[in-house]
């Protein structure tokens, strides 16, 4: 049976058999027999490589120990709200910092970026995911927007349908006004043109 361990754009988690690009964590979000009783544990939401120096872990979700998380690519980590992870992915976090600098002078140091993106993505008197209005002919590819209710990907002239196993339903953008997933710093990373070590885009996009 799949754990429920897989991350949606809207930072849900889902079980699903479907297998992900990326991984990471927000802490320990299970309990000692599995379950996921919370959304996150702490503000530093950190998107990593499948493998890194050979470290193997089994199984999953041990009692006490932070929650590994599955993403189908970046542009999902990045819609639900985690940045690259500075250790397994240090060239990308470097990138990373200096493109932040750029955006926000003031903040220094991981803390200083994990609680803005923790402002941006989460509404602090529902603790849900925040939504922003915006242009959709300003969404840079790889950002998520709500289209019918579910996330969707920007990619060219079209929006592509997020699913666990990939994308689907290429649709013409029609309707300017959307309303956006992906928080909005990183939404201005995206727009810089942003490529890492995982793969920003599964295949099936």
């Amino acid at each position: 049976m799949p754990l429920q361990n897989r991350v949606t754009p809207l930072g849900d988690l889902i079980a699903d058999s479907a297998r992900g690009l990326v991984y990471g964590n927000r802490g320990c979000l299970h309990d000692e027999r599995g379950r996921i009783r919370r959304r996150y544990a702490v503000r530093r939401w950190i998107a990593c490589r499948l493998e890194f120096r050979g470290w193997h872990r089994a199984p999953l979700m041990q009692p006490g120990r932070f929650t590994e998380l599955f993403f189908l690519d970046e542009a999902t980590a990045f819609a639900a709200g985690h940045r690259p992870c500075a250790l397994c992915r240090r060239a990308d976090y470097t990138r990373f910092v200096e493109l932040w600098r750029e955006l926000h002078g003031d903040d220094r140091g991981a803390d200083a970026i994990d609680a803005r993106l923790h402002d941006e993505r989460i509404d602090p008197r529902t603790r849900a995911q925040r939504h922003y209005d915006a242009r959709l002919d300003e969404v840079p590819d790889g950002a998520f927007v709500l289209h019918e209710g579910a996330p969707w990907v920007v990619l060219g002239d079209a929006l592509r349908r997020w699913t666990p196993a990939g994308y689907t339903d290429p649709t013409p953008r029609t309707n300017n006004s959307v309303l956006l997933v992906t928080p909005p710093s990183l939404v201005r990373v995206l727009r810089e043109g942003w490529r890492g070590d995982v793969p920003l885009l599964h295949p099936s996009a």
